[in-house]
């Protein structure tokens, strides 16, 4: 495992302590979980809009009616 040294905002400091505490865990683990969460969920982001980019440049969309489709579908769920 790799050392990371970054600064964050006295408040966002005092958070994660305040949190660590509360879960019985140190701050640097804490820090390292949200790290790794975040990056992630990033990772997840960035491929799914390049599938979607992919999809879009290889003109995949939706048809409209499948679009009047899925927003009757949601639209019920509201009412």
């Amino acid at each position: 495992m790799t050392s990371y040294t970054l600064q964050l905002p006295d408040e966002t400091l005092s958070k994660l302590d305040l949190l660590a505490k509360k879960l019985d865990r140190s701050p640097a683990s804490v820090a390292a979980q949200a790290i790794e969460d975040f990056v992630r969920l990033e990772e997840w982001r960035v491929r799914e809009i390049e599938a979607g980019l992919a999809d879009a440049e290889a003109g995949d969309f939706a048809s409209p009616e499948d679009v009047a489709r899925i927003t009757a579908r949601f639209a019920a769920r509201t009412s």
